[in-house]
């Protein structure tokens, strides 16, 4: 990752004066980098890639990522509805919920999509609901820890994800007594996962779990590849994973004769770099023992560094050669909104702009309307052209849910 050229900072400039602050910005081009480069780095098990649209669920975004060829992994109804908004064939398009009740099972199977089952409870459900008439995929909890921070761990054997792979052998005798319909395995250890051995290890549990359903040809490897957040880090080297995980694709196959088709559900890795946050200075405020930079947006909009400890980078593109200085950024939000604590920054100054890299995942997605303040704009930015694709909340879209 690396600091914004004067080119990119002045159009963010541009951007902030037409559209105002707080905004979100999107970048085409780096979407389209990033979803090159993965399906690159996978071509050797012609793996097909599905959006996980929780990251940026944007109809713009999703018809975008559309264009290139990917179809989307959905977590609710509502996502689902807006990927078919966004013109995403329901053949395309993954369910995977978390502990849902069987009637919003049933809702997605009128939808047309494909299911993710995560539990024994719902797959006994599943079973006497559709028996042999809709097929399914399970999610299966590895028991593998990925990452560093604990808070987007997902796959380690406490987690309420998946179904144990302790309990397969009973989810196989379920899947015989209903006759269920398993074509595909689904595992997903966490996020920011750079070591390629977590995903060889994730697939050899699915590899392995397929010797007990005769159905399965999906091997749905999820996603999480760590992505850079900080000036000089790189994302995952997803080549080294891609040839990893093609080589125990193909022992695969030589040893079962069967087939193995697999499957991918990048969402930060896509979407991340291509995004940012822009916001106002609007306090500099100083105290004995820290100065605050206050802006105009704070935890309701970007809830990361708060609700995961998340590092994202903050450029001052109004005044980039200013001394440098410590500074704690804040937002505006009566409760603890902090940024960034103790990060040197080029001198702030009340009316300066600031820039929050790496803000494309997990940003506008995890927004609210917490303490009445609406929620910001989204601006996709495709070559020199700019297009409002949300536009900025008003005090009356506040009031649009009360009776």
């Amino acid at each position: 990752m690396r600091q914004l050229s004067k080119n990119d900072s002045d159009r963010l400039r541009a951007l902030a004066t037409q559209y105002g602050t707080p905004a979100y910005a999107y970048d085409a081009e780096i979407i389209r980098r990033q979803y090159q480069r993965l399906e690159s780095a996978f071509s050797a098990s012609n793996a097909k890639i599905r959006f996980a649209m929780k990251a940026l669920s944007n109809p713009a975004v999703l018809s975008l990522l559309a264009d290139l060829g990917s179809g989307v992994d959905a977590v609710s109804i509502g996502e689902v509805r807006l990927a078919l908004h966004a013109g995403i064939p329901s053949s395309d398009i993954s369910f995977t919920p978390s502990l849902p009740p069987i009637e919003v099972v049933q809702q997605a199977i009128d939808l047309g999509v494909h299911v993710t089952v995560d539990s024994l409870s719902l797959l006994e459900k599943f079973g006497r609901t559709f028996g042999s008439e809709v097929p399914c995929s399970l999610r299966i909890n590895p028991h593998i820890k990925a990452g560093a921070n604990k808070k987007v761990q997902t796959g380690h054997k406490k987690s309420k994800f998946g179904i144990s792979v302790d309990f397969v052998e009973r989810a196989a005798d379920l899947v015989s007594n209903y006759g269920i319909k398993v074509v595909g395995l689904h595992v997903h250890t966490g996020s920011d996962v750079a070591d390629a051995e977590i995903f060889v290890r994730s697939a050899e549990v699915l590899f392995a779990a397929a010797e007990l359903f005769e159905d399965v040809e999906i091997f749905d490897l999820g996603g999480g590849f760590k992505v850079a957040y900080r000036f000089g880090e790189n994302d995952a080297d997803v080549e080294l994973i891609g040839a990893k995980c093609a080589q125990i694709r193909e022992q695969y196959i030589q040893r079962s004769g069967r087939r193995a088709e697999i499957w991918l559900e990048p969402g930060k890795y896509l979407v991340s770099a291509s995004g940012c946050l822009l916001a106002e200075a609007t306090t500099v405020k100083k105290s004995p023992a820290v100065t605050f930079v206050g802006v105009d947006t704070g935890l309701n909009h970007l809830i990361r560094p708060m609700f995961y400890d998340a590092y994202h980078e903050i450029e001052n593109i109004s005044n980039p050669s200013g001394v440098p200085q410590k500074y704690t950024v804040v937002g505006n939000i009566c409760e603890t909104d902090t940024f960034a604590k103790d990060r040197m920054l080029p001198e702030v100054r009340e009316g300066d702009l600031l820039v929050f890299r790496s803000a494309g995942a997990y940003g506008f997605t995890m927004a609210s309307q917490f303490n009445s303040h609406p929620r910001p704009p989204e601006i996709l930015v495709d070559a020199e052209e700019s297009r409002l694709i949300r536009r900025r909340e008003t005090f009356e879209d506040l009031l649009t849910a009360y009776a």
